[in-house]
């Protein structure tokens, strides 16, 4: 088939593109990773975590540290910073099992409270208001706990007492919630119920006052 002279200049036009774009695209690509060093990757994994539109980037060049360099300090150091750059990015699950790997590897690692709080923390950042269930916050509690008993001197413990009293009271905010929704439809029997837990069991929190004057 003849091609015209405007096709032909049309086809010339997209053959030149598609060269530069090649040309392109060979500048921009990045070296092969296992030619780099453990340290290199891993500071590839720093500088995309800066930028917070790259958060699933910088989990994979940690990632890749673990993978290539599975016993060197730099996987220790990778697997601690995937887990935090989870957490940062709300991917909470993520984030609590990277910690508990940390934790299952390096048990007696000087970052195995951070590793312990990041855990305590999934849980805490996703729980709700009042009116939800309050399953995570049960399990909030529990791992902030921990933190408070396995690493009682460390900066992370003092967190995790903060954490926990306010913890502690959302659940007791719970218990009011549901004995006002008792006391307003004249079930007054189950509310009271409710608010002797709090008075019982929540001495300390903020509700207590409440729950005596109902």
């Amino acid at each position: 088939m003849t091609v015209g002279k405007p096709g032909a200049k049309i086809l010339s036009g997209l053959v030149l593109v598609a060269f530069l774009a090649g040309c392109g695209g060979g500048a921009n690509t990045e070296p092969a990773l296992d030619a780099l060093s453990a340290e290199q990757i891993f500071r590839q994994g720093e500088l995309a975590l800066e930028e917070d539109r790259k958060a699933e980037r910088a989990v994979f060049y940690f990632a890749e540290v673990e993978r290539l360099y599975p016993y060197s300090d730099w996987a220790r150091r990778a697997l601690i910073m995937q887990a935090f750059t989870y957490h940062r990015n709300r991917e909470y699950e993520d984030a609590r099992a990277a910690a508990q790997r940390f934790l299952d590897y390096y048990p007696g690692d000087e970052e195995a409270g951070y590793a312990k709080y990041l855990m305590a923390l999934s849980f805490y950042d996703q729980i709700d208001e009042i009116g939800r269930d309050q399953g995570l916050t049960f399990q909030a509690l529990q791992a902030l706990r921990e933190v408070i008993e396995e690493y009682p001197d460390s900066e992370y413990a003092r967190g995790a007492i903060l954490k926990f009293d306010l913890a502690f009271d959302h659940l007791a905010g719970k218990e009011m919630e549901i004995g006002r929704y008792y006391l307003k439809r004249g079930h007054y029997a189950a509310a009271i119920n409710r608010f002797r837990v709090v008075v019982q069991d929540f001495q300390t929190t903020t509700h207590t006052a409440e729950a005596l004057h109902r």
